[in-house]
């Protein structure tokens, strides 16, 4: 059985949804968001009863606090959730022999340069960039996958994202202003999904970047107004300094994912791709909620 934790979120909905189109036998498990046919469970309050209940021959760790400013606002729970409980789960999957692939993040780069590849030395500019990294050590220690992914959009339940922002409000004709002097690796959910469940069945250890092509916000929202026959002239560009963030952000954290393109035959770097999948899913309305 696989465990996936997180269910209610981007990531971990659309991996929930891929292994279960795919016959698997898989639990999801949720904390504040009920997902269907999902358990919910603490992680926070207790990181493996939950494993210890149900003894996953894998488990797949998508559940983290990756609201950016509240990690720096309350390190003591950012660290709590992303560094001991990824700690926990993994020392228990390495007792148990279970298989497990984290979930990670291009913030546990400084953003100096872009286009990192996994062999390049992480250098987190934040708190939750540093947990998630604290996460990583603990996961390769245990033997485990580590996925790097970034700037997650696309349908279902957790937190809104940029990719529905802009659909949405361009679909009313709203202005979106999007950063034209930040880059990152915008990276469909559904691709996510995609990855995670390859990954799992390659039995792959280490770290792997799976995740979209190298563009700013800006050049993101253009090319969704553009697969989606949406007028470009309401997107309009501005700075990172037009912005208040509590938390630095990475100016350039883009993610090079050519070794998972190979590995797993997902065209990460191919936006139109990724976006005309976005919108399939966009107009046929689906998984815009916790419903499989």
């Amino acid at each position: 059985m696989i465990l996936v934790t997180g269910a209610s979120s981007s990531p971990g909905f659309k991996i929930l949804a891929r292994l279960r189109a795919e016959g698997r036998d898989v639990l999801g498990v949720y904390n504040q968001h009920p997902v269907e046919s999902s358990v919910r469970w603490d992680l926070a309050r207790d990181p493996v009863g939950i494993l210890e209940q149900y003894k996953p021959d894998a488990v797949i760790h998508a559940a983290a606090l990756g609201d950016v400013d509240k990690c720096e606002e309350d390190p003591a729970l950012c660290h709590r959730i992303n560094a001991v409980v990824t700690r926990e789960i993994a020392r228990w999957c390495a007792r148990r022999g279970a298989r497990l692939v984290y979930i990670s993040t291009d913030y546990v780069f400084p953003g100096d340069r872009g286009s990192y590849k996994e062999e390049d030395p992480p250098k987190p500019i934040n708190y939750y960039g540093l947990t998630k990294l604290l996460g990583e050590e603990a996961v390769l220690a245990a033997g485990g996958a580590v996925v790097r992914v970034a700037w997650i959009y696309g349908l279902g339940p957790g937190r809104q994202n940029f990719g529905r922002v802009v659909v949405e409000r361009l679909s009313r004709g709203e202005e979106v202003r999007a950063v034209a002097d930040q880059w990152g690796s915008p990276t469909l959910n559904t691709l996510i999904g995609e990855a995670a469940a390859k990954l799992l069945a390659a039995d792959y250890s280490g770290v792997l970047h799976a995740a979209g092509p190298r563009l700013s916000r800006y050049e993101f929202a253009l090319a969704i107004a553009e697969a989606f026959g949406l007028s470009k002239d309401l997107v309009k560009p501005i700075k990172m300094a037009d912005l208040s963030f509590k938390a630095p952000r990475p100016r350039d954290s883009s993610l090079d994912s050519s070794r998972a393109e190979k590995m797993l035959g997902i065209p990460f770097s191919d936006i139109r791709y990724a976006l005309a999948i976005f919108k399939r899913e966009w107009e046929a309305g689906s998984h815009a909620s916790g419903q499989l």
